[in-house]
């Protein structure tokens, strides 16, 4: 700082100027800018007009850093064994000054080994889509000199595991910390405050607030978006039913011999508030103590208790395991609370 005086006589009349050297922004003034503050007095002795006395103060505008994140949209809803879901944040700088800002992710609720192979994508063309070509441009740790008052759309990619179950929740933050804007293409030193009496130099203030995962003023922000799993919950059951044999036919008393004719039946039954499974297929080998019964056919699409079918399904000697003979067929999307089947008759040998 410097000040410069002079003494005054007798003073009769005195003007005060004053003058800011910049403009304020959102961010505000610059750090590194100069403030110069100009006082004129004017005066006069024994009526006669002097000459006027100046002083001039200057000062360093010192660093105010302030990061925030924020998670864009609502949860992002996931299959397990799906991979590269996005969850779309809005990185802003707010500090009166360019600053790279490093990226970390975390889990911060849900089972670790169902989700996993976290990274950061640039939304270059802030669609909230992880599309090719940003795919393809790789992941990011950290954005490289983000100046004042600019957001970045950033995308965490995530993949879910097989192991997930629908109704599963991942909570997952992305925290950005803010270094000082070093070469270009590389990471500066993480920012601190700067510690005592304000220097002549350009001082660091710490402004940001408390994430979900930081605390207020420690040069940091993190907040937090959602992976809700909406999954299928089948239940796959498989019986059989006696049809008729050669000595009582159809009657009651009828038996599983040799000659006898199997209704099999293969119900999948979804959970309610599942998610619909689609591509349903069935798959079938039979015992080799069987033979298939191609006068009846294949059904699909039959309901719980195995009517109502359609004629459908693939039957192909000796293509299943060990030579042995297989079934093949496909159901409907089986949607939440919804039971379809397939059945087909076999004779015992």
């Amino acid at each position: 700082m410097k000040t410069t005086k002079q003494l005054l006589g007798a003073v009769s009349v005195f003007a005060l100027v004053a003058m800011s050297s910049t403009p304020a922004m959102a961010a505000g003034t610059r750090a590194g800018n100069t403030i110069t503050n100009n006082v004129t007095v004017s005066y006069n002795v024994s009526g006669v007009s002097q000459t006027d006395a100046t002083a001039s103060d200057t000062f360093t505008v010192d660093q105010r850093v302030n990061v925030t994140v924020t998670n864009v949209g609502s949860a992002t809803s996931v299959a397990p064994n799906q991979t590269n879901r996005v969850l779309a944040f809005d990185v802003t700088n707010s500090s009166n000054n360019t600053v790279d800002l490093n990226l970390s992710v975390a889990l911060r609720a849900g089972t670790a080994a169902n989700i996993g192979n976290f990274r950061v994508f640039r939304d270059t063309n802030g669609n909230r889509v992880l599309d090719a070509g940003e795919l393809s441009a790789g992941a990011i740790t950290y954005l490289d000199e983000v100046a004042e008052d600019a957001t970045v759309a950033v995308l965490v990619v995530s993949d879910i595991s097989i192991n997930a179950r629908n109704g599963d929740n991942f909570d997952v933050a992305l925290t950005a910390a803010a270094h000082g804007a070093g070469t270009t293409g590389s990471l500066g030193t993480r920012l601190t405050a700067t510690a005592g009496a304000n220097t002549s130099g350009i001082d660091t203030v710490l402004f940001d607030g408390a994430g979900v995962s930081d605390s207020a003023n420690d040069g940091a922000f993190s907040a937090q978006g959602r992976y809700s799993v909406a999954g299928a919950v089948l239940t796959v059951s498989k019986t059989s039913r006696i049809i008729s044999d050669p000595v009582n036919g159809t009657g009651a008393a009828r038996k599983a011999i040799p000659g006898a004719v199997i209704e099999y039946c293969i119900t999948v039954a979804n959970a309610a508030g599942a998610a619909t499974a689609t591509n349903v297929g069935i798959l079938d080998d039979l015992p080799a103590d069987v033979t298939y019964l191609s006068s009846f056919g294949i059904f699909v699409n039959g309901d719980s208790t195995c009517a109502n079918g359609t004629a459908g399904g693939t039957f192909a000697a000796g293509a299943g395991a060990s030579g042995r003979d297989r079934i093949t067929g496909s159901l409907s999307d089986v949607a939440a609370s919804q039971t379809r089947s397939a059945y087909f008759r076999v004779t015992i040998k």
